[in-house]
């Protein structure tokens, strides 16, 4: 695929829940091996545009673009869709009755018939990779929040995607296991990974982010690098947001 096609486009998008309008016509791109940072309050629509994004809610109004394939058309074939994005979220969502291993090799070997063998030598690549290949025998229970959300990753991984979403993937975690998750995901920004990430880490996102979207009441209110958001906003209410956000001593 050409890198001057985006690897998501989102145009006009609006969602509502019980009449509650949770995104507001939404234009969104992500160009490929780049990292796009949600940022926003809580409620803002961060997650819903994530999921709308992995077509994990259908839309109400707009479009949606994967690789320059209109994913909201009704004849898109949505599940060959959805294997070709990975998503992680708050909660780690392991199958707790199935090993580390077992977990990861699940959507490859029953979505992408993948051979057992094959799956598990390169759910143990990644695994080592994020530094659990001790830990593919154990059960979820057995691991910190810290090493289920890199194993969660690692399921999402495994299937290869085109895109990786990520939805506040620290906000569960105790504060000292947040940056052994983080260190993850620098390291696929440094691989090329395509990532739209919604975070509530405001100097990580400074930090990975190519593109900073800020929303507010479902809309994007204000988009661009990370310094230009960051250090020189152009919208009052992005202004009044990282101020507080800076008074919390969070950037």
């Amino acid at each position: 695929m050409s890198d001057d096609v985006p690897v998501l486009r989102m145009e006009s998008v609006r969602k509502t829940f019980g009449g509650s309008v949770v995104l507001r016509d939404v234009d969104l791109e992500v160009a490929p091996h780049t990292v796009t940072a949600l940022i926003g309050a809580s409620g803002s629509g961060k997650s819903t545009l994530l999921r709308c994004a992995g077509l994990l809610e259908d839309v109400d109004d707009g479009a949606i673009w994967l690789d320059g394939e209109e994913i909201t058309d009704p004849r898109a074939d949505r599940d060959a869709v959805r294997r070709r994005i990975g998503v992680v979220f708050q909660a780690y969502n392991l199958f707790p009755h199935m090993t580390v291993l077992e977990n990861i090799t699940l959507a490859p070997r029953r979505v992408h018939r993948v051979p057992r063998a094959r799956a598990e030598q390169q759910a143990r690549e990644l695994l080592e990779r994020l530094g659990l290949g001790a830990r593919a025998g154990e059960y979820p229970d057995r691991l910190s929040g810290g090493q289920q959300q890199r194993a969660a990753i690692a399921r999402a991984l495994a299937v290869r995607p085109r895109l990786l979403l990520l939805d506040e993937i620290t906000a569960a975690l105790d504060p000292e296991l947040v940056g052994e998750v983080l260190d993850v995901v620098r390291d696929l920004k440094g691989d090329g990974m395509t990532m739209l990430l919604a975070t509530h880490e405001m100097g990580f996102a400074r930090e990975v982010a190519d593109q900073v979207c800020f929303l507010d009441s479902g809309a994007v209110l204000e988009r661009g690098t990370a310094e230009q958001v960051f250090g020189d906003p152009r919208q009052d209410r992005t202004r009044r947001f990282l101020r507080r956000i800076v008074e919390a001593g969070r950037l």
